[in-house]
């Protein structure tokens, strides 16, 4: 262990401190030198004494277990997983064996190309993944038969909780509860509970057999097939709601989808459920891909991303983001959700799987899997023993009076899981794993013998399918692996990601994935884990996220942490529910009130008002900071109301404030909770602790500061860290496999442990950093956002400066004067930076007209000046437009980015092509761009969300 009473260190030199860190960190000593000597510091202890105040510096270095280099890591991460025994999952309830076609697993989810790639903002240079994601919302709104589904959501919990939500909107006036079935899966109901709860929803769960319950309701939620296997007709429960005026939700199973008849075509409003057995792994939960599809005039209160069809500026199709003025970035507290991160790589898996196999193949799936639970529900009832359901898909709940326990441990022993269901019944479900083999196996556990005579179907005739899906020629022309392979390759060369070069997105520390981190996701023992699996079959990935959350509680100076939210919003969120569990239990019940900064993330105010509170917006101060007059008369104003102030530090503008302590002492002053946004955690590292300069709770990206790679919008998590004193209002979940854990203000997400099959990744990370390698990375992300500062600053001012006149992780370049005297806005600098071979920084965020970079700590210096070069060239390019040479209209940035159509047919623009195309020389590795620039209002004015005809593309 590190000694904990030393004083945090950066001077240590990367050889020092192991091959690993000197491989994560980009710029080595003597680039560190030269970049020190640019912003006029001796070292980097010298840097960070003058940047970070003083009063929130640790006092001591970070106590965490010695570095070790890959290698050791690699063994020891091989050792957690070989501690996991997955068996063969047949617990079922939204979680199913698949199998992952290793041309996808390979291609996709072990590709860089894909997983480091950024949300697909800048379109011109996502049209792969854009199409991919395209391709999941048209599997999706085929299945569900609804014609507009969105790009994904978190998993079917938290996409059943968000179509509550949705009803509600969809209905101003509604004031009765929402009904939820009985027969739902058990998370779903929880997480359906817990968000109601905060947001003054009420909901009744019930017996829909029955009929619905009386009085007023909004809406009602049906699963189809239920948790017990039964497969029962929605069309009476969908009648009923709507006579009653009300929306009907039907959360349903894709792959039965195949073979049963469309919630769609039955009225149903709103379809959500889970991709994950579309060949996703089963990840002990997640990261897995939720879905939403909608009928027609919903489309706007859609939560989540929803990829559109567009044309670019020669009129040729292109894809973009659609309708983002619902999103939280914007609409804020008013947004559909406080939905950021997606979860895009598993979409993209999902939607990959449909291709691959086609719509035969997927029927292929789905009636082997349903003709195995034939066989096993034949041979039970033919060897005396009572299933329960007479209708099926997959999944059968069988009675064994008092030997439930016996059965499924008999099960276990022969490498199966199944499910107790109580002490007298057992849950059987089977999936595109299943083998007869399985169903031999399964039998024996029950104690009888196979019966080989005819079996019946489980489906009802009258439900079963008869609309088509899946017609369009993408699902119909992969076949073999080549094309499969060279479908994947044509997408992804399509984007830019990390592989390409620097992402130097502010606020999104867009950051070496290494591949030891990676590697370890794909191993049995973490990928094949049912969630729900007995507690001792889960033994390595207990230690691990024990590991995990101590690592993460000591680094952030807190005293308990949860990793169950699967995204930073859902960290949030969770934080913001443990403020407000702490509020009411203290008998404060009408501490409602949450400040937030107007520079704050949109999550931020969207969180908030999910979890019950009125958001009340702190001005800034003219340097960026929050303004402490306004924040103490907001104070005194709602002293009596005031729950919880959220605010990012180091501030969204990039500057360590030197009055966080006080913002923290006036709020607490004033009976108030300190939320601290951990967006911006990467450049405080080792550095200082949220928990001890004065926070009571923060989330943390782990996609950010701790290497899980974006996935072109996710997989994302987001663990939430609090005080002892928040510690009992943590996320629980009636799965837990910690039994001090199930019961509690409820769960998050569907999976105990959210998306725990990425946390191998972070937990690498820590381990191979060590101590001061985390605390050398943050220096070094610091000193390169301070270079940037000080090369582009004579060219680009720099908005906001923090303690001793430095900037933190990022540096926001105000363009708002050039646009004035030139006409050259933001967005034809961010496009332009594509000619040069990059993807542009953050536009317009927190203040509109800028950009906000952040280069990170593992950007070594010649890509770093490489981006510096691309900058002061354009501002070259600029000056040309206010010196008369070429119109704002005519020239190369309006015009950007320039696809290869530039270089042959007729030329009348005011500049080469030369310069248009290759602006900084020709250069055989250049990235072009398959589309101009997107004309954005175009694709809103006609919403296309599903695979275009090829005819759209025939002029290609």
């Amino acid at each position: 262990m590190t000694d904990a009473t030393s004083t945090p260190s950066a001077t240590s030199d990367t050889r020092q401190l192991g091959e690993f860190v000197a491989r994560h960190i980009g710029p080595d000593e003597s680039s560190v030198a030269r970049m020190l000597a640019a912003v006029g510091h001796e070292s980097l202890e010298s840097l960070m004494s003058a940047a970070v105040p003083g009063g929130i510096r640790s006092a001591a270095a970070l106590e965490l277990p010695d570095a070790l280099d890959e290698e050791a890591t690699a063994r020891a991460l091989r050792a957690l997983a070989a501690q996991n025994h997955p068996a063969e999952a047949m617990i079922g309830l939204g979680y199913h064996a698949t199998i992952t076609p290793p041309v996808i697993r390979r291609n996709v989810l072990e590709d860089p190309s894909w997983y480091t790639a950024y949300t697909p903002y800048q379109p011109e240079i996502s049209q792969g993944r854009l199409e991919a994601l395209l391709n999941f919302q048209t599997v999706v709104a085929d299945l569900t038969g609804l014609p507009t589904a969105n790009a994904s959501l978190l998993d079917e919990g938290t996409a059943a909780a968000e179509a509550m939500t949705l009803v509600r909107r969809a209905q101003r006036n509604a004031t009765g509860p929402f009904v939820v079935d009985a027969d739902a899966l058990p998370q779903t109901i929880d997480v359906i509970r817990t968000r109601a709860e905060a947001m003054g929803i009420e909901v009744v769960v019930a017996d829909l057999d029955a009929g619905l319950p009386d009085g007023e309701l909004s809406g009602v939620l049906v699963q189809y097939p239920g948790a017990s296997g039964s497969v029962r007709d929605p069309r009476p429960v969908i009648d009923a709601v709507h006579e009653r005026g009300g929306l009907a939700v039907v959360a349903a199973d894709i792959l039965a989808l195949t073979l049963l008849e469309a919630p769609g075509t039955f009225g149903a409003d709103v379809v959500v459920g889970s991709s994950q057995r579309f060949g996703v792994p089963l990840f002990y939960g997640g990261p897995h891909a939720g879905f939403m599809s909608v009928a027609a005039g919903l489309e706007r209160h859609l939560p989540g991303r929803l990829v559109g069809v567009s044309v670019d500026a020669e009129g040729r199709p292109a894809y973009r983001l659609a309708l983002q003025t619902r999103e939280q970035h914007i609409r804020r507290d008013k947004a559909t959700s406080n939905i950021c991160t997606a979860q895009v790589l598993l979409a993209v898996v999902a939607s990959m799987y449909a291709v691959y196999h086609g719509p035969e193949g997927l029927r292929r799936i789905a009636r082997r899997t349903h003709d195995h639970a034939s066989r096993i529900a034949a041979s039970l009832r033919a060897g005396g023993v009572q299933v329960v359901n007479d209708t099926w898909f997959d999944t059968l709940t069988v009675a064994v009076p008092g030997r439930a326990a016996e059965v499924v441990s008999a099960a276990r022993t022969v490498g199966l899981h199944l499910r107790l269901v109580d002490a007298d019944h057992v849950g059987v479900s089977t999936s595109e794993r299943t083998s007869h083999s399985t169903v031999s196996a399964v039998l024996r556990a029950f104690g009888v013998a196979a019966d080989d005579g005819a079996d019946r179907s489980g489906l009802p005739e009258d439900l079963h399918r008869t609309t088509e899906f899946l017609t369009h020629e993408v699902f119909n022309s992969h076949r073999s692996e080549t094309q499969m392979l060279r479908y994947l390759a044509k997408l992804s060369n399509r984007d830019y990601a990390l592989d390409r070069g620097m992402i130097p997105l502010g606020s999104c520390t867009m950051k070496l994935n290494a591949t030891t981190e990676m590697e370890p996701v794909s191993l049995p023992g973490f990928a094949d884990l049912h969630p729900f699996a007995p507690a001792q079959d889960a033994a390595g990935y207990r230690e691990l996220v024990d590991d995990l959350e101590g690592w993460l509680a000591e680094v952030t100076g807190y005293d308990k942490v949860s990793v169950q939210p699967n995204a930073g919003s859902q960290g949030e969120l969770a934080g913001l529910l443990a403020i407000r569990g702490y509020h009411h239990g203290n008998g404060d019940t009408g501490r409602n009130i949450c400040l937030i900064p107007s520079s704050a993330h949109g999550t931020n105010a969207a969180s908030a008002v999910m979890a019950g509170m009125k958001v009340v917006v702190v001005k800034a101060a003219d340097d960026g900071s929050v303004d402490l007059d306004d924040l103490r008369a907001k104070c005194d104003q709602h002293a009596e109301t005031l729950a919880a102030i959220m605010v990012t530090y180091p501030s969204t503008h990039g500057a360590y404030e030197d009055t966080i302590t006080d913002l923290c002492k006036i709020v607490h002053d004033h009976g108030g909770q300190v939320y601290v946004d951990g967006a911006n955690l990467n450049a405080l590292l080792g550095f200082a602790r949220p928990g001890e300069f004065g926070g009571d709770v923060s989330h943390l990206n782990l996609h950010k500061t701790f290497c899980i790679p974006h996935g072109g919008g996710g997989p994302g998590v987001g663990p939430v860290a609090v005080r002892a004193h928040l510690a009992p209002y943590l996320p629980s979940h009636g799965w837990h496999p910690e039994e001090q854990k199930r019961a509690g203000i409820g769960p998050i997400s569907a999976a105990p442990y959210g998306s725990a099959g990425i946390l191998p990744i972070t937990w690498a990370y820590i381990r191979m950093m060590g101590a001061e390698g985390l605390t050398r990375a943050t220096a070094v992300a610091v000193l390169s956002a301070n270079y940037i500062a000080s090369r582009l600053g004579e060219h680009f001012p720099v908005l906001y400066r923090g303690h001793g006149d430095l900037v933190a992780h990022e540096c926001i370049l105000d363009l708002r004067p050039l646009t004035k005297a030139s006409g050259v806005s933001v967005d034809d600098v961010a496009k332009r930076l594509v000619d040069y071979g990059f993807h542009a920084p953050t536009m317009s965020f927190p203040v509109a007209g800028t950009l906000m970079v952040e280069p990170t700590e593992s950007e070594d210096l010649a890509e770093i000046d490489r981006f510096c070069d691309a900058m002061i060239a354009i501002r070259g390019e600029i000056a040309r437009v206010e010196a008369g040479e070429w119109t704002p209209e005519d020239s190369p940035l309006r015009h950007a980015p320039h696809t290869a159509r530039a270089l042959v047919g007729e030329w009348d623009r005011s500049y080469s092509r030369e310069v248009g195309v290759f602006p900084q020389g020709i250069d055989p590795d250049k990235y072009w761009p398959p589309v101009g620039r997107i004309d954005q209002a175009y694709g809103d004015r006609n919403l296309v969300c599903a695979c275009p005809p090829p005819e759209a593309f025939a002029q290609d």
